[in-house]
């Protein structure tokens, strides 16, 4: 098949199971276009949970797949790529984390929803990037341990001082790489440009920021701002939206190195194989997935 009759055969097929496909905004074009939601990754699962569908084909990573099966328990989730996974997500597991609770008795555990289902059921509370310093405001406690991001651990921290925020060395590969002297360079070259960036970030990046935010907080303030330029410090992924959606906008990437190697592996016929052998079927234990609805039930109460 060429690319216009494998989109055919993948609406087709969508109709044909009641599926729904939902993409991240980190991934590549072609799946964005045929993504029935593009978004972050919570909300992909949120806005999952809401449909009728019977069959959630996820493209992204698998921590995301896992999350669309805890808010859908009785939906089949399927993830086109099977070893499509998260690096920061994988510096920490379960066994690792209670540890770490034991080292600090009695403190809550805040747990960046790029964490596995094991993580998220062994924390207090979820958070997202956009919901992090909220989260993180409204705990009674003044001392708290956050996993797996150092980094938005950071930023959480330079934003709540009257806490104490003791983080986990984990850190998201992609928006590690920054240096800031890319940021430097990129204000020399665009010095009208506003520069937007993603508090995965390392702090030293992070502070040269004219807009520091999630992905989708980026979309919205490129989209709202009166400027005509950015540069846009998160993967390069999301460049596929704002162009879309700003015409008249000029959008840079800060990096060459914001490309995840993850989010790029799915591809149209990844989508394809998915829904015609239902495979890749992601699957969380009961008694996991209670305790980690848990920790983003009572995140979405706060948020």
């Amino acid at each position: 098949m060429n690319e216009r009759e494998m989109i055919q055969e993948i609406q087709r097929l969508k109709k044909e199971k009641n599926a729904v496909i939902l993409a991240h905004n980190y991934q590549i074009p072609e799946i964005q276009e045929i993504a029935d939601i593009v978004g972050d990754s919570l909300k992909l699962s949120q806005e999952a949970a809401k449909t009728t569908a019977d069959i959630v084909i996820f493209s992204g990573v698998h921590f995301m797949a896992e999350s669309a099966k805890i808010l859908s328990p009785d939906k089949k989730v399927l993830l086109p790529v099977y070893d499509a996974g998260c690096p920061m997500a994988d510096m920490i597991d379960a066994d690792q984390l209670r540890v770490f609770k034991k080292e600090y008795p009695d403190l809550p555990v805040v747990c960046y929803v790029n964490s596995s289902a094991e993580v998220k059921a062994e924390s207090d509370i979820c958070c997202t990037s956009s919901n992090a310093v909220k989260i993180v405001k409204s705990m009674k406690a003044d001392k708290i341990l956050f996993v797996p991001d150092r980094n938005l651990g950071n930023y959480i921290a330079k934003q709540v001082p009257e806490k104490e925020i003791i983080c986990w060395e984990g850190f998201c590969i992609t928006h590690h790489r920054v240096k800031a002297s890319e940021v430097d360079a990129v204000r020399r070259q665009h010095p009208d440009a506003k520069i937007l960036i993603h508090p995965e970030c390392s702090p030293d990046v992070v502070a040269m920021a004219d807009f520091v935010g999630s992905t989708s907080q980026i979309i919205h303030y490129a989209k709202e701002s009166d400027s005509k330029t950015f540069i846009i410090g998160t993967e390069m992924g999301v460049l596929h939206k704002l162009r879309k959606e700003n015409p008249d906008k000029k959008f840079y990437l800060l990096s060459p190195g914001l490309t995840c190697f993850n989010m790029k592996k799915t591809t149209l016929p990844d989508i394809y194989q998915a829904l015609l052998k239902e495979q890749y079927e992601i699957t969380v234990d009961e008694e996991i997935r209670q305790k980690a609805l848990g920790a983003l039930e009572r995140m979405l109460e706060l948020s």
